[in-house]
């Protein structure tokens, strides 16, 4: 039931009270054989019961109002620098699934009717193929990788819905080279990369290594491949998506509720990476999406249930602290730690969609506050500022460095924004 519902009956059930209040105490005084005294507390009683039920209908629409969004003209400046900017295999992953979700939503597995994806004059996702349409161009004839020699065998993965969205909307389809190159990053995945003792799948090529990115990167690809295939083997594909991000968390999760940013291999960051743990949550929040809006969802109930549930636990435990400006610290539960508006921007995408998904105001007054943070630290010319390097980890943007993840974590922010105002009828909120 939507939360538009349950006040409807909270306050019918409020008003039903007061009458029934009155009435009892009107009666009671009337009829002359119940003192008057006795009455009267009944009355008190009721009412108290009444006004406690309408404040916590007053409550639930306060909590659930969300603060106003990016203006179109600073969402125009931030897309451009994106397209312009993103260059690594994960940006450019990042920013085909950011530019799908703001400007061709019912492309989006967000959407209801995500399957099929079906493209029209007007949704024609140009900005979202050309990417496709380059990485393919680019890519080596003996590559199985959508992008070759990254070091990393999760991230070129993350294009990989981008090129399944290419391969099946295209006019021609005696041409397979996107469906051959979609298969070939598949079967490298599953077949070539180096595994954990439990069946997880290496973000790393040259050594068994997880890190918390990865669950962006290839479960969301893997489900979305198993969505479009359909029957059995579609079914199995969507639950190998599943899989690693149950193997990822079993691996990478502690007991503050937050994942370490990378585990095994040669070295280790055990610390509360916020940009990995962002990561983290919104791949799973993908990979749910797909499963639900899938044909086979009936099959995958259990499995949805536990992805709401681990997005949760991340959320719950990152915004627990949050810094009094509103925004999420480099190494989450470190004081001492920076500011880092990118994780942040990506964290709160994550709880706007949960809001919607869940019909839940729980952490709708975090997600405000930071989105106000963001907004303040956009600059003139479109750009984040007070991000983290996507490169290092662990130091703050220089002057004159830019996050392009980060540009691309604003238009998923506007784009969840967007789909959660118009879930809640909040459409007419003002831009700022």
């Amino acid at each position: 039931m939507c939360i538009s519902g349950k006040l409807k009956i909270l306050i019918t059930v409020s008003f039903y009270l007061g009458l029934l209040c009155d009435f009892k105490s009107n009666m009671g005084l009337l009829s002359g054989n119940v003192p008057t005294r006795i009455w009267d507390e009944t009355s008190r009683t009721i009412m108290r019961f009444w006004i406690s039920i309408f404040l916590t209908a007053a409550s639930l629409v306060s909590s659930f109002d969300i603060h106003p969004g990016f203006a179109e003209d600073t969402i125009d400046r931030v897309r451009h620098n994106l397209i312009q900017s993103a260059e690594k295999s994960w940006e450019l992953g990042a920013a085909a699934e950011a530019l799908t979700e703001l400007y061709w939503p019912t492309l989006s597995v967000f959407h209801k009717k995500a399957f099929p994806p079906r493209l029209s004059a007007k949704v024609n996702a140009t900005d979202v193929l050309s990417i496709a349409n380059a990485t393919i161009s680019a890519k080596p004839a003996d590559s199985m990788s959508l992008i070759p020699n990254q070091g990393s065998a999760g991230d070129p993965a993350s294009i990989g819905v981008a090129v399944l969205l290419a391969n099946w909307t295209q006019g021609n389809r005696l041409n397979d080279r996107y469906s051959k190159a979609a298969a070939d990053q598949l079967k490298y995945l599953l077949n070539n990369v180096p595994k954990s003792e439990s069946g997880a799948i290496s973000h790393r090529t040259d050594e068994t290594q997880l890190w918390a990115d990865f669950v962006y990167m290839a479960p969301p690809f893997i489900a979305y491949y198993g969505a479009l295939q359909g029957n059995a083997d579609g079914r199995a594909l969507m639950q190998i998506a599943y899989d690693q991000c149950k193997l990822y968390r079993d691996a990478l999760r502690d007991e503050s509720g937050l994942w370490k940013h990378v585990v095994l291999g040669t070295w280790q960051d055990n610390e509360h990476w916020a940009t990995g743990n962002a990561w983290a949550a919104a791949g799973m929040l993908r990979v749910h999406q797909t499963l639900n809006h899938s044909s086979q969802a009936h099959h995958f109930a259990t499995q949805q249930s536990d992805l709401i549930q681990w997005i949760d636990e991340i959320l719950k435990a990152s915004w627990s602290h949050q810094t009094e400006d509103g925004g999420l610290r480099n190494v989450i539960d470190d004081p001492k730690s920076y500011l880092d508006t990118s994780s942040t921007t990506l964290m709160t995408s994550v709880t706007y969609r949960m809001a919607a998904i869940r019909d839940t105001a729980e952490f709708i007054p975090a997600a405000n506050r930071a989105l106000g943070l963001i907004q303040r630290k956009i600059d003139t010319q479109g750009w984040l500022q007070d991000a983290t390097n996507p490169y290092t980890f662990d130091q703050p943007l220089s002057n004159g460095e830019r996050s392009p993840e980060g540009q691309a974590f604003i238009l998923l922010l506007h784009a969840a924004w967007k789909g959660l105002a118009e879930t809640k009828k909040h459409s007419h909120v003002p831009p700022v």
